[in-house]
């Protein structure tokens, strides 16, 4: 019977962590998404020397606009919720959610730390780790297609549909050469779990360099984030929705379906830079920082509380996931709007061939180096 009740009590216990991360990690990053849309606002207002949203306010505070996502939710609740009368209107529904769900789920795969221990039992801070979490990665983001697709389609409009051709062929192309510049990382760490090429680039290199990903593959991480940006179709690559030429393909949505559409890019700003972060930068990995402590390379020790060393590998994550959002957002209004066709000229005239001869390059380095 003991046995029983242990068994019973881990099963408990290994659902309870479960959900309490679904929870959590998920809450955590709709929320940090709806600040975003305030991030944005202000970033641009910053660089254009305005003062952007201010005016949201409860009982009197705004809080420079603290208030303002609120404000927008309540507007896209309330406005009309219009469907074309020529529409297809079961895929002119499911549009956004092909849109919004896939992304969604990717964060399932993204280790937001190493481990904690619970009642005796390790609780790994991700959700879910497969062992093939990239290529969970790169097909579940390409569903995303299909919501870009659907939603020009179905709108039965012809400007709609211009920019579901171009989202539709610029997000493939893109997505070529994103799963390109991931190639090296796997033939250098050995595995497509992200867990495991998080915890490989606690390495160090000649003894005191962190082997991250941007340090083993910094053409790769220039190539990804190009990549990485134009899949979003963020400026300069917004050509799906650029408003001087094209009207984007949700121009047929309100309410809440398009604010699933506004909501999912920005969700995908989240995305990028986490993986960005995960795969290039360490993810949680602090240099020097191991399970006990801090080991320096000089031989010096300070030895740390477990949960403690939890605390700042989940603290460097968030840090370096907010550094990229940063960065992203400042990119969106530094830069002007590319042409169509120098968009995809980029991807397979440029991007593509230099991903072909990263791969090419870093497997003669390991065959040098007798890593294969």
């Amino acid at each position: 019977m003991t046995g029983f009740f242990q068994a019973n009590a881990g099963i408990l216990l290994f659902t309870g962590a479960a959900a309490v991360k679904i929870l959590l990690f998920l809450g955590a990053v709709m929320g940090f998404t709806a600040l975003m849309t305030l991030a944005e606002r202000k970033v641009s207002a910053l660089m254009q020397d305005r003062i952007g949203p201010n005016r949201a306010s409860v009982f009197g505070f705004a809080f420079n606009g603290l208030f303002q996502p609120i404000a927008d939710a309540i507007k896209m609740i309330l406005k009309e919720d219009f469907v074309p009368g020529r529409a297809e209107k079961l895929l002119f529904t499911l549009a956004p959610f092909f849109a919004l769900v896939p992304v969604l789920a990717l964060f399932a795969v993204i280790p937001f730390g190493d481990y904690v221990m619970v009642l005796g039992y390790r609780v790994e801070l991700q959700i879910a780790d497969l062992p093939l979490g990239l290529f969970f990665v790169l097909a579940l983001s390409g569903l995303a297609i299909y919501g870009v697709f659907l939603a020009g389609w179905a709108s039965k409009s012809n400007f709609a549909l211009l920019g579901a051709l171009r989202g539709a062929a610029q997000m493939v192309s893109y997505e070529v050469v994103l799963g390109l510049t991931l190639v090296g990382l796997m033939m250098i760490y050995g595995s497509a779990s992200l867990q495991e090429m998080v915890r490989a680039q606690g390495r160090l290199l000649f003894g005191f360099v962190p082997a991250w990903g941007v340090v083993c593959q910094p053409f790769a991480f220039i190539l990804f984030l190009v990549a990485a940006i134009a899949e979003n179709k963020r400026t300069p690559f917004d050509l799906v929705e650029g408003e001087s030429e094209i009207i984007g393909y949700f121009m047929e949505y309100s309410s809440m379906r398009f604010a699933a559409f506004m909501f999912a890019e920005f969700i995908e700003i989240v995305l990028v830079s986490m993986l960005a972060a995960t795969l290039f930068f360490g993810g949680w990995q602090v240099p020097y920082l191991y399970e006990t402590g801090f080991m320096l390379p000089g031989g010096a020790a300070i030895p740390l509380n477990h949960y403690l060393v939890a605390a700042l590998q989940t603290g460097s994550f968030a840090v370096k996931t907010i550094f990229f959002c940063w960065f992203m957002l400042v990119v969106r209004w530094t830069l002007p709007r590319f042409r169509f066709d120098q968009l995809m000229s980029l991807c397979w005239k440029a991007l593509l061939p230099l991903a072909l001869i990263n791969i090419l390059v870093t497997g003669a380095v390991l065959l040098a180096l007798g890593k294969i």
